[in-house]
C-alpha cells in the first residue's frame, strides 16, 4: 500500500469531491419523512413517517405520471437502443477514413449541445412557424402542431432523443468492434460467409457483452425519461401524455415549495432504479455475460 501512495494521492481529490457533493447531501433524503420547515431546517423539522409516501400513492396524478414515464422510457429503449449499434456496424464498414471522420464529427456534435440549444433548433423545424410548416403551407396544406398535438408528442420526444445521442452512443460499440480479431473475419470468408453472415456470426457475438452491459444500464434507468428534453418541449396541451415524474418533482419542489413530497417521489424513483439495476445485473450474470459486478 505504501508503494502505491502516490496513486492514492492522485485519487484523493476525487474521493473528497464525491464525499462532499454526492454522499453528504444524502442526509437530505430525510426530508421525505419529515414535515419540513425551511426556518426550522432539516434537523429540527418534526418526523411524519411515511405520510408523504401515502400522499404520493393516493394522488390521482401519480399513476398517470408513472405510466407516462414508463411508456416514454420504453419507447426510447426499444427504438433508440438499436440505433447506435446499427450506426456503429455501418460506420465500421466505411473504408474511406476522411469520410468516416466527417460522419463521426457530424453525428457526435449534437451530444455536446444542451437541450435548450438543440430543442431550439428542433423547434425551428417543427414549430408553428417552423420550416416544415412553411413547406406544408406552400404546398397548400394545413399547418400541423407537432409540439401541442398529444398524438405525436411522444414520437417527437423519441425521435429527437435518438437524433441527439445516437452518434455519441456508437463510440463504445466502435471501440468494441476494433477489438475483434481480424483473423475471425478471414476465417469466415474462407468458409464462404458473406458480409451479412460475418456480421451475424462474428461481429455481433464480439460486441455482445457490451450490448448486454449497456442494455442493463438503460433498463435500470427506465424511470429516467429525460427531464431536460421533456421540460423543453412540455406544455399544458400535452400534459396527459408528456408529464413525467421528474417534471412533477420540479413543479412540486421549486414552483410549489412542497419539498417533502418532491423528495418522497424522487426517493421512490431512486429505489425502483436500484432494484431494476440489481435485477438486470443478476439476469445478465446468469446468462453468462459480463455483468456490472
Amino acid at each position: 500500500m505504501w508503494q502505491s501512495r502516490y496513486i492514492y494521492l492522485l485519487i484523493l481529490p476525487t474521493i473528497v469531491y464525491f464525499a462532499i457533493f454526492t454522499y453528504t447531501p444524502f442526509y437530505g433524503i430525510t426530508i421525505a419523512f419529515k414535515d419540513f420547515k425551511i426556518m426550522s431546517g432539516i434537523m429540527h423539522s418534526p418526523w411524519v413517517g411515511f405520510e408523504h409516501f401515502r400522499s404520493m400513492f393516493d394522488s390521482e396524478k401519480f399513476p398517470e405520471l408513472l405510466k407516462n414515464t414508463i411508456i416514454i422510457s420504453l419507447y426510447r429503449l426499444v427504438f433508440g437502443f438499436p440505433v447506435p449499434i446499427l450506426f456503429a456496424l455501418l460506420l465500421n464498414e466505411v473504408r474511406h477514413l476522411w469520410f468516416k471522420r466527417i460522419v463521426q464529427t457530424v453525428t457526435y456534435f449534437p451530444h455536446f449541445l444542451s437541450w435548450v440549444v438543440f430543442g431550439g433548433i428542433i423547434y425551428n423545424f417543427i414549430g408553428p412557424s417552423g420550416i416544415i410548416n412553411l413547406l406544408l403551407v406552400n404546398a397548400g396544406l394545413d399547418k400541423f402542431n407537432f409540439t401541442t398535438n398529444a398524438d405525436v408528442f411522444r414520437t417527437v420526444i423519441v425521435i429527437t432523443a435518438i437524433m441527439k445521442e445516437f452518434g455519441w452512443g456508437a463510440i463504445i460499440y466502435l471501440a468494441a468492434l476494433s477489438g475483434i480479431d481480424a483473423q475471425l473475419y478471414e476465417a469466415a470468408k474462407i468458409d464462404g460467409a458473406g458480409k451479412m453472415r460475418q456480421i451475424w456470426h462474428v461481429t455481433l457475438p464480439g460486441i455482445r457483452p457490451i450490448i448486454a452491459l449497456l442494455f442493463c444500464l438503460q433498463l435500470a434507468g427506465i424511470l429516467d425519461a429525460g427531464f431536460d428534453q421533456i421540460f423543453i418541449f412540455l406544455n399544458p396541451a400535452v400534459y396527459d401524455v408528456g408529464d413525467i415524474i421528474d417534471t412533477y418533482v420540479y413543479r412540486l419542489g421549486l414552483l410549489q415549495s412542497q419539498f417533502e413530497l418532491a423528495t418522497a417521489v424522487g426517493l421512490f424513483k431512486g429505489i425502483i432504479g436500484v432494484i431494476l439495476i440489481v435485477s438486470a445485473n443478476n439476469v445478465i450474470r446468469r446468462m453468462g455475460e459480463k455483468s456490472l459486478w
